[in-house]
């Protein structure tokens, strides 16, 4: 008997093992190939618009998935540093193969985390509660909680031109059984499709007439618990498609399962085939194509922004005229694949499905796209199925604490019809939610789950007294117009006539405060701080203002989310209530009314209905 078994070792799986396990649970992970463990089946990258932010929010809560990244990396890049620190996203290029050694390496030290080469085809359910899992072999493992992170594997079919296969991933067979199961016992189910582009032999690319993109000059790493700079850093490659390469594509259309009406289900829409580019944005005559390697001792390259699914003599034909791919070799073809979700408004805020006790769904089977969505709901469905089993109550995220909050409340009371990713865009407290505090905002709560050591959490607790040190003194030291002047003439801002303080001068948004280590007075004594202490200090100096504004605004929607539903309320009493309310109501069964609020279809009359019965 396992506390927990988690069906498929892909970025949730793994995530939701490690956290089970490190909580104590004795874990399970089934998984159809043992070789396959934390697989990237697509660009071998972490992180990225708001993407980075979730990696290091899964390393503050003490997931794995930022040490892993640093320790595969290839290179670094912080992406939109010419935009304020809210839209700040670290990315990283990683080695495909290390990638994955490193994650198993570390599930394997945990001993709490067994391992079985198998298929789940069946969950075992008695009374209502999962119970335990049935495989292909007819083996049956027994457990109080189970996790199913599926990925593209239920149901998987790879379309290429006209030719269909079925398969979660190429390569690997699909998964059978567990989706015809969860609908007899009245789960919803619907289908998505993805994509990936052909990969390429990298001898075989002239990389003297394609635009280098190296890391930054000064890498960071994703990691606040064991941080590893990088070394040395391997550039990509930017280049275009033209008007030529277009034409071509354009000749096979009719053999493309996106336009033949073979695939059925939704793409990503902010991730689109090559084909789909060129269809709906028929005006653009080149798309941006990033030209990525797979590691340090492979030549197999992954050409980003040429996702299709068109036949292979055709991609080919395409990609050989593209500028740098004329002489282009084909390691792997690019293909779609079709397979299985359940729509995510099935499950609780904790990811445990509202049909059957202890049975949690995380990654994408609950309609998300991407490997940080998938790895951050494998670590909250893994808390959460330890902590039922163990009658804790539930680890929730809110939106105002983290983008995993915000992700997972958009999946339970908005649902998706397309494949799920995180933008910045999606977090109306995205001041808060910036990537260089994820430490100061979850390591606490982290501590308190035990989830992360206390060496950890005296090392942030640390950090963050020395940031209020030092916003204290900035506040109250003043520098002279000798000292600062030349400094400010420098970046075309405007000089002081007088004494000024410190944080006044830090305030502007041409100052920075590797501008004021540049005077010695001011040098001597910031330079005992750590950049990280420096950094934080500016932005919350130039940025307060807002800062406060949304602090101000997550103290009102806390205020909505003390006041509680009953999960078992029957809304259809409530006529003065909206039909499509009451509809929405009955069946995401929201847990408070802030909750409420945020399903499409709840008007603020709706909401008021809410408050006036169940008391203001």
């Amino acid at each position: 008997m396992y506390d927990v078994i988690v069906v498929g070792a892909g970025h949730a799986g793994c995530e939701a093992a490690n956290i089970a396990a490190k909580l104590g649970s004795k874990v399970l992970m089934v998984t159809m190939n043992m070789e396959t463990i934390a697989k990237m089946s697509c660009n071998p990258a972490m992180g990225g618009v708001a993407k980075g932010q979730i990696i290091r929010e899964l390393d503050s809560l003490g997931g794995l998935s930022g040490i892993v990244s640093d320790y595969s990396m290839m290179q670094f890049r912080m992406l939109n540093k010419s935009k304020g620190p809210a839209m700040w996203s670290p990315r990283s290029q990683n080695d495909r193969t290390l990638f994955a050694l490193k994650w198993r390496e570390l599930l394997e030290k945990n001993f709490n985390v067994d391992f079985t080469q198998d298929a789940v085809n069946q969950i075992i359910v008695e009374n209502n509660t999962v119970v335990g899992v049935e495989t292909t072999t007819g083996n049956k493992h027994f457990a109080k909680s189970v996790i199913l992170t599926s990925g593209t594997f239920m149901n998987g079919v790879i379309h290429i031109g006209r030719k269909q296969m079925n398969g979660g991933r190429m390569g690997d067979r699909a998964s059978y059984g567990i989706t015809e199961q969860l609908v007899s016992l009245g789960f919803e189910n619907g289908r998505m499709k993805t994509g990936t582009p052909p990969r390429v032999d990298g001898r075989s690319i002239d990389y003297s007439v394609m635009e280098e993109q190296p890391g930054d000059e000064n890498p960071q790493c994703f990691s606040f618990r064991k941080p590893t700079r990088i070394k040395e850093q391997h550039s990509c490659h930017v280049t275009y498609t033209n008007e030529e390469v277009h034409d071509t594509l354009r000749e096979s259309f009719e053999d493309s399962p996106l336009f033949n009406g073979t695939i059925q289900g939704a793409g990503p829409r902010y991730c689109p085939s090559i084909e789909d580019k060129i269809n709906r944005f028929a005006e653009r005559d080149r798309h941006q194509i990033f030209v990525e390697p797979e590691g340090w001792n492979t030549y197999e390259t992954y050409i980003n922004g040429f996702s299709t699914s068109l036949p292979q003599e055709i991609q080919y034909k395409a990609l050989r005229k593209v500028k740098g791919f004329k002489n282009a070799k084909i390691f792997r073809p690019g293909y779609a694949i079709e397979y299985d979700y359940f729509y995510p408004t099935q499950l609780k805020t904790n990811l445990e499905t509202k049909g059957i006790y202890n049975l949690f769904f995380a990654g994408q089977i609950n309609g998300t796209t991407g490997y940080e969505e998938a790895a951050c709901q494998g670590l909250m469905a893994g808390i959460n199925a330890h902590r039922n089993i163990n009658n804790k109550d539930s680890f929730v995220l809110r939106r105002s604490d983290a983008y995993i909050g915000v992700l997972i409340d958009d999946l339970v009371n908005k649902g998706t019809d397309e494949p799920y990713r995180m933008f910045t865009s999606r977090a109306e407290y995205r001041i808060l939610l910036r990537q260089d505090n994820a430490d100061l905002r979850l390591m606490p709560k982290a501590f308190e789950l035990g989830t992360i050591s206390a060496e950890e959490y005296e090392r942030v607790e640390g950090k963050r007294s020395k940031i209020t040190e030092l916003g204290k003194k900035i506040s109250k030291k003043t520098v002279t117009p000798k000292d600062i002047n030349p400094v400010l003439k420098e970046n075309k801002t405007a000089e002081i006539p007088q004494n000024y303080l410190v944080d006044k001068i830090l305030a502007r948004p041409q100052i920075h405060y590797n501008h004021l280590l540049e005077v010695p007075v001011l040098k001597e004594w910031l330079s005992q701080y750590d950049p990280e202490v420096l950094e934080q200090v500016e932005i919350l100096t130039k940025y307060q203002g807002y800062i406060k504004n949304e602090e101000d605004n997550v103290q009102k929607l806390l205020k909505l989310e003390n006041y509680k539903l009953e999960t078992s309320f029957d809304y259809n009493s409530l006529k003065s209530l909206s039909m499509e309310a009451r509809d929405k109501l009955s069946r995401i069964k929201p847990e408070n009314i802030g909750q409420a609020t945020r399903i499409s279809g709840v008007s603020p009359a709706d909401v008021s209905v809410l408050l006036v019965h169940f008391g203001r």
